[in-house]
């Protein structure tokens, strides 16, 4: 495949967990076992010279792993290049954009957990690989014969291998125990409705609790009310229809949960940093 054809092919993963150039295993929604881990999808590129995806904000986790330098990730608070010196993990609902235009190897693996981060954890999670790891990141590496193609048993488990030592790694640090059934609850709802009008209430009635006591945990899981992490979800399903269809904004705005177009350029502003119209101007490609 031409590096032109792996730019149109590789629509990158935003709001879908699905990049187009991966091996897909299991799709947002589905529960963690007592594992902690869902995977989506594993993927392998040799030489992956456009990778470059900015505003990226996602409801699932990224293990990025390149044996060569050239590629970095780019958030608020700074830049983090991909090397062969560090594992780096991007947990769920994080701003940031992905920069590369030279030819470098390049592995991710997109997946959920259920287990959450301490809220003082660092962002990126920046990990020397160990021998272990590295062995099982060639050994990935060697199950793939082609983009998005190869022994998808032996790309599952090694994966899954690899993220099991990954979680475990005591540079890590968790939340003491399983996020409550019932918070979960209400951001699956959150995740799948939020197009209607979700009140703080109603999430609370979802979550079993009064609505106080449901505002008070989902941030300390959270590490933002359930408002603003609503905002967060409408904004990324925004950002995708606006690259990925023509849709106006105020059909947009509608599709999203927001009460018009308006209300939404200023929510998105906030969050991305960007009006709709100027992202739509910046990120969409052209038709091939």
């Amino acid at each position: 495949m031409s590096s032109l054809a792996l730019r149109h092919r590789n629509r990158g993963a935003y709001s879908s967990p699905f990049s187009g150039v991966g091996v897909q295993f299991f799709p947002l929604g589905v529960l963690p076992d007592q594992s902690w881990l869902v995977l989506h999808e594993v993927g392998y590129l040799v030489a992956n010279a456009h990778w470059n995806f900015p505003n990226v904000l996602s409801p699932f986790w990224r293990l990025y792993y390149n044996s060569a330098p050239g590629h970095k990730i780019v958030f608020a608070h700074g830049e983090f290049p991909l090397t062969p010196e560090h594992l780096v993990l991007i947990p769920d609902h994080k701003l940031f954009h992905c920069v590369g235009h030279r030819p470098v190897p390049h592995c991710w693996i997109t997946f959920s957990v259920s287990q959450h981060l301490d809220l003082g954890q660092p962002i990126p999670i920046l990990l020397q690989p160990t021998r272990v790891e590295l062995d099982l990141l060639r050994q990935l590496a060697s199950c793939f014969t082609g983009i998005g193609a190869g022994d998808s048993v032996s790309i599952m488990h090694t994966a899954l291998a690899l993220l099991h030592l990954v979680v475990i790694r005591p540079e890590i640090r968790w939340q003491p125990s399983m996020v409550p059934a019932g918070l979960m609850r209400a951001i699956r709802k959150m995740e799948t409705d939020y197009p209607q009008p979700l009140h703080l209430n109603d999430l609370a009635r979802v979550a079993g609790m009064c609505a106080s006591r449901f505002a008070r945990l989902f941030k300390s899981w959270r590490g933002v009310g359930p408002r603003h992490f609503l905002r967060q979800v409408r904004v990324r399903q925004a950002a995708n229809l606006l690259v990925n269809t023509e849709l106006s904004l105020d059909e947009i705005a509608e599709a999203t949960g927001f009460p018009n177009r308006y209300y939404m350029s200023r929510v998105f502003k906030s969050i991305i940093g960007e009006s709709p119209a100027k992202f739509r101007q910046t990120h969409t490609r052209p038709p091939q």
